[in-house]
């Protein structure tokens, strides 16, 4: 029985539980103000985010432009806007590979042990050996610049932390009466890692998970701001602060409402992980 049918989905419970917190409903606000504007960008974003109006090149905030204008004369409102959906869906993707892929290596190689944990656990410490952003860089530039070669690195540099999460818990739960159950009966270890082990080490993956998005969308946003990333005209916050920076003395605005996205966002998730921590800690719970 998964920890989820054991507790049930109460979901009146799981909002009076993240409720009781004022930061985490900040960060649940926060977090679905995000999605509104990546869903309806189309709709509340005044101007084609791609449009030059070289008439209003690096115009202050104002009614007509309410995040001013960058260099070219694009509508800097309406790239925060659509750039929500480069930056926020890049952290998404990221978490999801890195999650996904050490969550089924890590319970796979806890339940098997033997060599088969050996190797797996000392790819991963060779991979934690390396500073992260560090890695990151270099598999970006070695890939070459764009998005979706940006969101590969990071998703390999951040799998090893799934995986020792997962592997800790699989080494936890291998010896409860109902893993060595279905054992017995013949299942195999695939079938006892999806039916059982991850079922019941979900708790602590999800948080790590929610806290990652903020940390993938930060790095993310990091590479393009170096090059690796975004390539024009591609609106993502990261690019734009770099684009921006030239400008920062005389056009404050130009880099720092895309570094306030980049900084509200990321701290909107973060209090949401904070939150669903709480949530699903025993120790935390009766509090």
């Amino acid at each position: 029985v998964s920890m989820w049918a054991r507790w049930g989905v109460d979901w009146r419970y799981v909002w009076y539980r993240l409720s009781a917190s004022p930061l985490t409903v900040v960060g649940l606000a926060i977090v679905m103000t995000v999605f509104a504007a990546m869903i309806l960008a189309p709709v509340v974003s005044p101007y084609d985010p791609n449009r030059l109006s070289l008439a209003v090149r690096l115009a202050a905030p104002g009614w007509h432009h309410l995040f001013g204008t960058d260099e070219v004369g694009r509508d800097l409102f309406s790239r925060v806007i659509w750039g929500s959906r480069s930056s926020v869906v890049a952290g998404l993707i990221t978490v999801a590979i890195s999650m996904g892929l050490g969550t089924c290596v890590g319970a796979a190689s806890g339940l098997s042990s033997g060599w088969v944990d050996t190797v797996v656990m000392r790819i991963m410490d060779v991979l934690l050996a390396f500073p992260s952003f560090i890695l990151a860089m270099a598999l970006a530039a070695a890939l070459g610049p764009s998005l979706m070669n940006a969101i590969v690195p990071i998703a390999i540099v951040r799998t090893p932390f799934y995986v020792r999460l997962a592997r800790g818990q699989a080494l936890t739960l291998r010896d409860r009466a109902y893993v060595r159950a279905a054992e017995s009966f013949g299942s195999s270890s695939w079938h006892v890692v999806w039916r059982h082990i991850l079922p019941n080490s979900m708790a602590p993956i999800i948080v790590q998970a929610t806290l990652d998005i903020g940390l993938a969308i930060l790095t993310v946003s990091a590479l393009s701001f170096i090059g690796l990333g975004a390539q024009q005209p591609t609106a993502e916050w990261g690019a734009m602060v770099a684009n921006g920076r030239a400008y920062f003395l005389d056009q404050w605005w130009y880099p720092t409402f895309p570094g306030l996205a980049i900084l509200v966002t990321a701290l909107g998730f973060n209090l949401v992980g904070d939150g669903l921590r709480e949530l699903l800690d025993p120790r935390l719970r009766g509090r």
